[in-house]
Formats: structure tokens, sequence, C-alpha cells
């Protein structure tokens, strides 16, 4: 996998027109949601010129449109633009736009470059850095999708004075999750913060860090064949716990996801690998204060448990794989659990949230 540009900076135009003069691209679009065209797109156009003159390109807001026609609209405007393969495509906006964007750059005409530039705290921890690209299909998130990094993501704290409460939030969750799996140190200094009410400089200090551990897991195995199922704490059940969600029609932010996710794949630790019961009602504790609780009976089980059977990590259809923690830090990926197991497990996390 190629190598991918992880530029920290607040003087985003400038850092983009830089990146645009070394490319040196035959046309340059950008790709944006309905809100990052209306709140970020308009600050950038007078302060790049490369911004002012793209081609913009935009799709509606929103998980649910991160599917297979809004990626056809994509395609389409790119043909309608005159892109070449020798394009830019500069994807600004969220974890939908940078998912979306980097799979349409992977996939038209083989392959064109593309820039990352995260708006929201989530996109730049998670989704814009690592090349996962992809889409949801059929109910299912990220169904479809490949692996292609972006030729630079550029990361900033510069539009998240637009954010809510809850988007910070939902960002901040991966940050917990990253924290989880490196060391105590940088785990405890995220737990003792109020995201919301955080200085700029702070954040982008501690959002530095936190994507330098998702960089250094994904350099390793940038393909998810062995350690960077580490990143996938909290997922097999956050994912459910969206999709599940998606199936009310009542979609949940990712973030919010994950965080319920990490404290029922921590009970699942304890269960199987005595991760600490102190930490994990810590941990609890803090995501119940902060993020409620994703409503659940044990009528939902059976559909939870086939929506984590369908997850892209488990290596056959009979088995549920989990990441699972020893010790904060202290990683165990491919661990296998039982129905019965997760069935406890959704019981306990019940229990923490107060359901």
């Amino acid at each position: 996998m190629k190598h991918q540009d992880l530029i920290f900076s607040n003087d985003v135009a400038s850092q983009l027109d830089v990146l645009v003069e070394k490319y040196k691209p035959s046309k340059v679009f950008v790709l944006v949601d309905a809100n990052t065209e209306k709140m970020v797109l308009p600050q950038l156009v007078t302060q790049s010129s490369v911004i002012a003159n793209a081609t913009v390109i935009t799709i509606e807001a929103g998980d649910t449109n991160k599917n297979i026609n809004s990626l056809m609209h994509i395609w389409s405007s790119l043909v309608e633009g005159g892109a070449t393969r020798k394009s830019l495509l500069v994807n600004l906006g969220g974890g939908v736009v940078t998912d979306i964007g980097g799979f349409a750059g992977a996939t038209f005409k083989r392959g064109i470059r593309f820039v990352n530039i995260p708006t929201t705290l989530l996109s730049a921890v998670d989704a814009a850095v690592g090349g996962k690209t992809g889409i949801n299909f059929n109910g299912y998130k990220n169904e479809i999708g490949a692996f292609c990094e972006a030729e630079a993501v550029i990361i900033s704290t510069r539009y998240f004075s637009t954010l809510s409460s809850e988007e910070l939030l939902s960002g901040y969750a991966e940050m917990l999750k990253h924290g989880l799996i490196s060391n105590a140190d940088t785990y405890n200094r995220l737990l003792a913060n109020d995201v919301v009410n955080i200085e700029a400089e702070q954040m982008l200090q501690l959002l530095q860090e936190s994507v330098m551990v998702k960089k250094r897991v994904v350099e390793e195995d940038p393909t998810e064949k062995g350690i960077r199922r580490a990143l996938n704490l909290g997922h097999t059940a956050g994912h459910a716990f969206e999709s599940l969600a998606l199936q009310r029609n009542k979609p949940i932010p990712h973030g919010y996801a994950v965080a319920w996710g990490l404290v029922m794949e921590l009970v699942l630790s304890h269960m199987r690998l005595q991760f600490p019961s102190d930490e994990l009602a810590r941990l609890a504790t803090y995501i119940y204060d902060n993020y409620g609780a994703f409503n659940i009976t044990c009528d939902d089980y059976a559909t939870l448990i086939e929506f984590m059977r369908h997850d892209k990590k488990n290596d056959s259809a009979s088995e549920i794989n989990f990441t699972m923690l020893k010790q904060v830090g202290d990683i165990h990926i491919d661990c296998i659990a039982s129905e019965e197991d997760i069935k406890t497990a959704l019981d306990i996390y019940r229990d923490f949230m107060h359901i």
C-alpha cells in the first residue's frame, strides 16, 4: 500500500494548494454533502484557489445516503465533468463523504488520486485515515468497498466549531478505542476530558496522538489480515447496533454505536480473558454518562447475532469474531464467542446501561 501523507494543520487551504501544485492534476473535483456544502465549502472557496476553481459534486448528508445511488451520482458527475485518470478528487466532509468518495476514487477508471479533508472529529480520527472505503448495501454497513488510501489527509480542528456535541462525542468514541488498544496513559488522559468543552489546540494534540495509533497499526497490517483487527474493538457489536437502528428507521451516530459496542465487547473480554472488572465498570459509567444507552431487549438478541454473523471480520459463517482485551493495551484478535456468551454479554451490557 502506498505511503499516505498525514498533514496536521489548521491552515487547510494553503496545505491543499501546496499538494495540488505538487500533484499537478488535469482537473480537480471536490465532493461534499449537503452539510459541508453549506457550512465549510464557502470558507474554502475564498481561501483556496484550488477549491475556487474545482468542479463541485454534492450528495445528500447522512449514513443512509452512503449507497450505490450516491456512488453512481459521483461516477456520473466525474464523467460529465471530463475527469481522467490524472484528475484529483478532494473529499471534504465527514465519514460518509470520505468513505464513499474514497471508493469512487478507488474505482473510477480503476483509480484516481484523492485527498481527504475530514470536517468531523469522527472522520478525522477514523474514516479518513487508513484506506478503508466503501458503501452500505442491502441493509449492511460497509458491505461493498476496497482498501485504497488517500494520497494525503489534511487533519485539522478548524471545522469542529460547526459540530454538535453529539458529533464530537461520536468521534471521541473512536479515540477512546485507540486509547484502549494503546496504553493506560493515553486512555486515562482521554477519560479525564470533557470532550464537548475541550480547547482546540488540546484537541488537535489528542487527535494527532490518536491518529498515530491507527497509523502504526495500519502500516503493520494494511489489509486487515492480522493486528489491524485490533482497530475493530467495539465494532462487531457496534455495527450490529447500527444495523438494528437502521432497521428500526431510527439511525444512530456511528461513534455512539461504537461506544456501546466497546462496553459489550469488554464484557466479553472480562468473561473470556478476565479484563479487569473495575476498568470495565469505569468505562461503562463514562459511556452511560456521556452517550446514554442503546435500548435493546432480549427479543432483539437473535437479530443482533445475525448482524454479527454477517460482519466482514468473520472467517466463516458459523463463527463470530471479536477483538478482545486482557488489559488496556493487551490485545487479543480473532477471539470467537458463542451465541450463549454473546447473549450473556448483552444481558450484562443492559445492566450497565440501566435498561
